[in-house]
């Protein structure tokens, strides 16, 4: 199975938090935080179409420039979100500069930033063809953990509690489409753009009984097809892919409960190892996990694999220590979930 998404840390793990999720086969990625983002090269900024910012610490935020910079003068939407004060911080970047330069011609960048709150969000536009004037005031939306749905993929959240509050994240496929190569073959068929149109045709929930035109890449007719028809021969569906996302939390009941339920069953957890064990006092006053907690958590989860990551400067040359704690404890938590089912 060819995975729909492809993620990647950004930075080393003693360094800002940046989770870069491209698409395979299409040009488009989503991110996960704006740390530092001078290692991605500028043709991979430019398919970023939403950035999730779990707060706005600077090692969190101080890429929004960096990103903006790179966008000004595309024809774009970009989609941001991050918890409470996030309009505020937006505008702020967003007045810390002179557009005087910018105008409709020259920028059709268009910036729609949400506000998320336990139970609503809030929505407003800024166009860069106006000098990223805000478009009206902000729009409320209500937020019941999901941020955003397209037919083949959604983001949710949870606010989790940090020193500020701070969102977790999760990205789930909701189904995937394996390609049959002998399906192909025999039809006479060769992979092209016509796969995603016809992928999108599953996720929209087309009618099954539609036609389905294949063009190859240049436009030229191929054939025509009945949808199911063509899915039954070219196509398996199977269980989709999920990438959790949690960093910057204290441990405690609440945020242990939320975790477990956003990154539920997700293929790869990404989660924050600040500490070892041994300073949990030091994590607790600075509201991290340490190594401990975080393999304890991804456990709880179900995560069917975890990366720690974030870790304090302070283990520099040690990061094996804070590897092995956390898988330590993760295995030692599967053990006692087995033997309680047993």
């Amino acid at each position: 199975m060819h995975p729909l998404f492809l993620p990647r840390l950004v930075n080393g793990l003693y360094e800002d938090p940046v989770l870069l999720v491209p698409f395979q086969f299409q040009r488009r990625a989503v991110i996960f935080d704006l740390g530092d983002l001078s290692r991605v090269p500028s043709r991979d900024l430019l398919t970023i179409s939403h950035a999730f910012v779990t707060h706005t610490h600077m090692d969190h935020f101080i890429g929004f420039d960096h990103l903006l910079r790179c966008l000004l003068g595309r024809r774009t939407d970009l989609h941001l979100y991050g918890p409470a004060g996030f309009l505020s911080c937006v505008e702020g970047k967003l007045a810390g500069y002179s557009w005087d330069l910018v105008d409709r011609r020259s920028c059709g960048l268009r910036l729609h930033a949400h506000e998320v709150h336990p139970d609503r969000m809030f929505r407003r536009s800024y166009i860069g063809g106006d000098r990223f004037a805000a478009e009206g005031d902000p729009a409320e939306l209500p937020f019941s953990g999901r941020l955003v749905r397209e037919p083949a993929f959604e983001v949710s959240a949870a606010v989790l509690q940090h020193s500020i509050p701070c969102l977790g994240l999760a990205l789930t496929e909701r189904f995937h489409v394996n390609i049959l190569k002998p399906g192909l073959e025999r039809l006479g068929l060769a992979p092209g753009r016509w796969l995603t149109r016809f992928k999108n045709a599953l996720y929209e929930g087309a009618d099954p009984l539609s036609t389905f035109d294949i063009a190859s890449d240049d436009g030229s007719p191929i054939g025509r097809f009945v949808l199911g028809d063509l899915q039954q021969q070219i196509a398996r569906i199977t269980t989709g892919q999920k990438i959790a996302y949690i960093t910057d939390v204290g441990d405690g009941p609440f945020n242990r409960e939320a975790i477990g339920s956003l990154a539920h069953a997700a293929d790869t957890l990404f989660i924050e190892a600040a500490f070892l064990h041994s300073e949990r006092e030091r994590a607790a006053a600075t509201r991290h996990l340490t190594a401990r907690q975080a393999g304890e958590i991804a456990a709880l989860a179900g995560a069917r694999r975890f990366t720690v990551f974030h870790f304090s400067p302070r283990y520099r040359g040690r990061e094996a220590a804070l590897t092995q704690e956390a898988q330590a404890a993760y295995e030692a938590a599967k053990g006692i979930e087995h033997r309680a089912q047993g």
